[in-house]
């Protein structure tokens, strides 16, 4: 197990335009680790959350050549604290959509990893939200593992929270934390957000940062704020409420193979046929 260390997770409120996010954002960033951050997590859309979609297509740039990529670059060579970008929207060549893609930075500036969301937010609400991410963004094909200096990072974004296979998936091949910057709704944050993260540490036993966007966005759209640390054992060892800003936690590796050693959940899976769906049907039916 690695040694100890410092995470912290910034908490922004993105404006439809990155130019004044990446300003707004920068500060916490230092702020972070002038606190003795060495793994700073940001949110998912951490420079842009433009609500409409043909903006979305029109403001996104290449990976070479996007502001925020290059800006938290040199903020992890100025700091030296390694940065998990929660997530960009990115131009791919040849691609009628963009990519939600997420970038773990090391403490030179150098991309260690990158993630593209695999599950789409595509949901529609009592209260009329509805959201279609589908309609702009191509969806990832491929879970990712990433090495740090502390152990292995499991990599994923928001909406991917409500699928636990993906994090047993990366719990079983060695993650040790799991990275969950979202941007998730007030409307859902309120009802699942802590829930829904707690959940993925106690049945991973890994540490879970969770980055979250906070207040009121462009066109009225509300994110949830509420960014968490939480432990192995579901304990929420931070809570950012719904301030700008960001919340820090020690964070002991070695807690990791404690709560799996008391709970070895990870090694007690059972195969087992899928459930006949048209055998279930004839018995509702008193066939």
């Amino acid at each position: 197990m690695g040694k100890s260390f410092k995470v912290a997770c910034v908490q922004n409120c993105a404006e439809r335009d990155m130019a004044p996010s990446i300003a707004a954002i920068t500060p916490l960033i230092r702020g972070a680790a002038a606190a003795g951050a060495e793994l700073i997590v940001l949110p998912e859309m951490a420079t842009m959350i433009e609500p409409r979609n043909d903006l979305v297509l029109e403001k996104a740039v290449p990976e070479a050549a996007d502001p925020g990529l290059a800006a938290f670059r040199d903020l992890a060579r100025e700091t030296g604290a390694w940065i998990l970008v929660g997530s960009l929207l990115l131009r791919e060549p040849g691609e009628s959509r963009v990519v939600n893609r997420s970038f773990l930075l090391n403490g030179q500036g150098e991309i260690v990893a990158r993630y593209d969301k695999l599950h789409l937010f595509d949901i529609d609400l009592e209260s009329g939200e509805s959201y279609r991410e589908s309609a702009t963004v191509r969806p990832g094909d491929r879970a990712v593992l990433a090495p740090t200096p502390w152990g292995l990072l499991g990599m994923s974004v928001c909406y991917d929270v409500r699928f636990a296979y993906l994090y047993r998936a990366l719990a079983q091949a060695g993650a040790s934390f799991l990275g969950i910057p979202a941007a998730f709704t007030h409307t859902t944050g309120k009802a699942h957000w802590h829930v829904l993260v707690r959940a993925r540490a106690i049945e991973t036993g890994a540490y879970v940062f969770a980055a979250n966007q906070t207040g009121t966005h462009a066109e009225g759209r509300r994110t949830f704020g509420h960014s968490l640390i939480v432990d192995p054992w579901g304990e929420v060892l931070a809570d950012g409420g719904t301030d700008v800003g960001f919340i820090t936690a020690e964070v002991d590796p070695a807690r990791v193979a404690k709560a799996r050693a008391m709970i070895p959940a990870l090694k007690h899976d059972r195969r087992f046929p899928a459930p006949e769906p048209a055998v279930l049907e004839r018995a509702i039916a008193g066939e």
